[in-house]
C-alpha cells in the first residue's frame, strides 16, 4: 500500500471508531505509524524531489535548432522524429511532441464539418506557391475527395497551359476522369463569378474548353471558405510542412538552398 493510502485508510478507520491497535492490525503498521498518521491535519502530498531527465534531454538542442532554422514555419514532430533517431535517440515519438508544443505556441483550430463524396465524383485541386521571384517554384496538388489519393508536381509557373498539363498527367496517373473539379479562384480557370446570374460564372476559355473536351464539370468552392476544398488543403499543409519546409531549413543549414 503506498503512503497516501495509508494515511486515508489510518483516517477512514479512525472516524469509524476503531482503536489504534486495532487500526494498526488491520493495516499492517505500528501503533506509533497511526498515531503519527492522525496527528496529521492532511493527506501528505508525495513530491518527486529530484526531476529524472528524459531520453530526449541529450538530444533537445538538435530539434530547437531545426525548429529555429525553419521560422516563421514549423516542421511536424514526426519529421524531426526520424532524425532524431539517426542521432542515437531511443524514446518515442510522444515525448518529442510533448517538447515540440513547448516551443510554439498552440493556435485555435476552427472546427470543420467532414463532407464526402462517392468513389469517381469529386477532385479536389489548389495551387501551392512556395517561391517568388527570378526562380518562381509552385506545386500542382490535386486530391481525390473520396478515396484522398493525391497527385502533386513542382511547376514554374501557373499559367492555363502548365494548369492543363497538370490536369492531363493527374487524370492519367488516377487512371482516369472525375465527373467535377473543384477549385478556388483561380484565374485561370474563373475570370469573374456570377456575372451572368447566381452561379453563372465566366470561365477562362481555354481551360473551360478543355474541361468539356475531358469530360468534367468545374466546380467553385464557396468564397473565403477553404474548408469546402478541405482534403487539398490538408494535403497542401502536409507537402509543406512535412516535405518543404524541413528540406528547405536543411540545406539552409548546410549553407545550400532550393533556388534552382
Amino acid at each position: 500500500m503506498k503512503p497516501n493510502e495509508v494515511c486515508v485508510e489510518i483516517q477512514v478507520l479512525s472516524k469509524h471508531g476503531l482503536s489504534l491497535r486495532r487500526i494498526a492490525a488491520e493495516v499492517g503498521c505500528a501503533v506509533n505509524t497511526v498515531r503519527r498518521h492522525l496527528a496529521l491535519k492532511a493527506v501528505p502530498k508525495y513530491e518527486r524531489k529530484v526531476k529524472r531527465p528524459t531520453k530526449l534531454a541529450p538530444y533537445e538542442a538538435y530539434p530547437r535548432e531545426r525548429q529555429t532554422a525553419a521560422q516563421p514555419n514549423s516542421i511536424p514532430a514526426s519529421v524531426l522524429h526520424s532524425e532524431v533517431v539517426e542521432r542515437g535517440y531511443q524514446g518515442g515519438l510522444s515525448q518529442l511532441r510533448a517538447f515540440m508544443r513547448s516551443l510554439r505556441p498552440t493556435l485555435p483550430v476552427e472546427p470543420v464539418v467532414r463532407f464526402e463524396t462517392e468513389m469517381g465524383e469529386q477532385l479536389q485541386v489548389d495551387w501551392v506557391e512556395f517561391r517568388k521571384g527570378s526562380a518562381p517554384l509552385h506545386a500542382f496538388c490535386a486530391t481525390m475527395g473520396y478515396s484522398r489519393a493525391s497527385y502533386v508536381e513542382f511547376v514554374s509557373d501557373m499559367k492555363v497551359a502548365t494548369l492543363i498539363g497538370c490536369h492531363e498527367r493527374a487524370f492519367a496517373a488516377f487512371g482516369g476522369v472525375p465527373r467535377k473539379v473543384l477549385y478556388d479562384n483561380m484565374k485561370t480557370v474563373v475570370i469573374e463569378r456570377d456575372v451572368y446570374g447566381d452561379g453563372q460564372h465566366r470561365y477562362h476559355a481555354g481551360f473551360l474548353d478543355f474541361a468539356k473536351h475531358s469530360g468534367f464539370r468545374i466546380k467553385l468552392c464557396q468564397p473565403y471558405r477553404d474548408q469546402t476544398k478541405g482534403k487539398v488543403e490538408r494535403f497542401n499543409g502536409y507537402l509543406r510542412r512535412s516535405f518543404y519546409v524541413p528540406l528547405a531549413s536543411r540545406l539552409g543549414q548546410s549553407g545550400c538552398s532550393l533556388m534552382s
